[in-house]
C-alpha cells in the first residue's frame, strides 16, 4: 500500500484548501445558517474541482473531503461525487456518461443518494418509483437522486414529476429533506444485480470517512489553539497532563479514521475488493469521530456549551456523521457477516 499523494492529488488537496479555508468562513457559515452555500459550491465546480474526482479516484476525494471537514463547509460535495460523479462513471453507460458528466462536473447536476434504507422503493417493469426515504441528505440541494430500490437495483431519478420533498432538519445542516416517489420516472444504473448498490454504498462510506477525518483533525486543531492560549493559575491549559493525554487520545483517534479510510479508497483506486475495508473505515469514522468531537468540544470548556462557537459545528458534524454512517453494532454486524462469508 502507497498512501503518498500524486502530484495531482497534492495539487486538487491544496487548492482545495484554500478554497474552503477563503469561502467557508465563521461569518459565512453564520449567515447560512442550516442551508449551503451555492457560492462556495460554484467556485469548487469552476476549479474542476468535481470533474477532477474522476482521475484522482476515491483516495484523491477523501483528501479533498478532508479539507472540507476540517471546515465544515456546507456544500453537497460528497454528496454529488459519491452518488453523481463516481457512480457514474462507474455503472452509467456510455451514453449515460456522456449525457450526465458534464452537468454534474460544472454543477449544473447535483445528485443526492438514498440507497441504505432497505424495503421502502419499489420499482416497475417500466422504470417508475413508488416509495418513500425518510431522509436524504443535501436533497434540497440535488437536481436528482440515486434510489435503491427493493431489490437493491439503482435508479438515477430526476427530482420533478412524481417526486416530492419536505424538508427536514439534521443535527447538522445538510439540507436534508424526506424523499416521497410516486410512479417517478428514473433510470436504471448497472446492471440489475446488487454489485452496484453495492459498490456505491462502500465508496459512500469510504469517503465520508474522510470527511469524518477532516472534522475530527479541525476539531482538534481548534482545541489545541485554545489550550495553548487560554490560561489557568498562571499557565497554559496545554502544560495540564489530563489535557495531553485527551488531545493525544484525539490525535491518535483521528489518525485511525483517516489510515483506514486511507487504505479503503487506495484499494477502490486499485481495483480490489475493499467492501470490508470501506466498513472498517465506517466503524472507526462513527465510533473514534464521537469521541474526537466530544473531546474537542470539552477541552474548550464553557466556551464549548456556545452554540455560536466554530467548535460546536464540528460537534454538529461528528455526530451527524456518527448516525449517518450507522452506529459501530451495526456496522460490526454487517462486516462480520462478510467475513463470515469470506466476501
Amino acid at each position: 500500500m502507497d498512501f503518498t499523494p500524486t502530484e495531482a492529488q497534492a495539487e486538487a488537496r491544496d487548492l482545495a484548501a484554500r478554497i474552503f479555508g477563503d469561502l467557508s468562513t465563521h461569518e459565512r457559515l453564520k449567515s447560512a445558517g442550516t442551508g449551503s452555500d451555492p457560492e462556495l459550491f460554484k467556485a469548487l465546480c469552476t476549479a474542476g474541482l468535481v470533474g477532477a474526482v474522476a482521475e484522482l479516484g476515491l483516495l484523491g476525494l477523501v483528501l479533498l473531503l478532508e479539507e472540507q471537514g476540517r471546515t465544515t463547509a456546507q456544500v453537497p460535495y460528497a454528496a454529488t461525487c459519491v452518488y453523481g460523479l463516481l457512480a457514474v462513471t462507474a455503472h452509467g453507460t456510455p451514453e449515460q456518461r456522456e449525457r450526465l458528466l458534464p452537468g454534474i462536473e460544472d454543477g449544473s447536476v447535483v445528485v443526492g443518494g438514498a440507497l441504505r434504507e432497505q424495503g421502502g422503493v419499489r420499482a416497475s417493469a417500466h422504470g417508475e418509483l413508488t416509495g418513500s426515504v425518510s431522509v436524504v441528505p443535501w436533497l434540497r440541494d440535488a437536481t436528482h437522486v440515486l434510489v435503491a430500490d427493493t431489490g437493491r437495483r439503482l435508479w438515477l431519478a430526476p427530482l420533478g414529476e412524481g417526486t416530492g420533498i419536505a424538508p427536514v432538519e439534521l443535527t447538522a445542516p445538510w439540507s436534508a429533506a424526506r424523499l416521497t416517489l410516486e410512479r417517478a420516472p428514473a433510470e436504471p444504473l448497472g446492471g440489475p444485480g446488487a454489485d452496484a448498490c453495492a459498490d456505491v454504498l462502500a465508496t459512500a462510506r469510504t469517503a465520508f470517512a474522510g470527511l469524518q477525518a477532516g472534522v475530527c483533525a479541525g476539531s482538534l486543531a481548534r482545541a489545541v489553539a485554545h489550550t495553548n492560549t487560554r490560561e489557568q493559575f498562571g499557565q497554559p491549559l496545554a502544560t495540564r497532563q489530563a489535557v495531553q493525554l485527551r488531545a493525544a487520545d484525539a490525535h491518535m483517534d483521528t489518525e485511525a479514521i483517516r489510515v483506514t479510510a486511507y487504505e479503503a479508497a487506495w484499494r477502490r483506486d486499485a481495483g480490489l475488493p475493499y467492501a470490508t475495508h470501506a466498513l472498517t473505515a465506517a466503524w472507526w469514522a462513527s465510533e473514534a469521530g464521537q469521541r474526537v468531537v466530544h473531546t474537542g468540544q470539552h477541552l474548550h470548556g464553557g466556551t464549548g456549551a456556545d452554540l455560536d462557537h466554530p467548535v460546536h459545528r464540528h460537534f454538529l458534524w461528528g455526530r451527524q456523521l456518527d448516525a449517518h454512517l450507522g452506529c459501530g453494532a451495526e456496522i460490526l454486524q454487517e462486516l462480520g457477516e462478510l467475513i463470515a462469508h469470506g466476501e
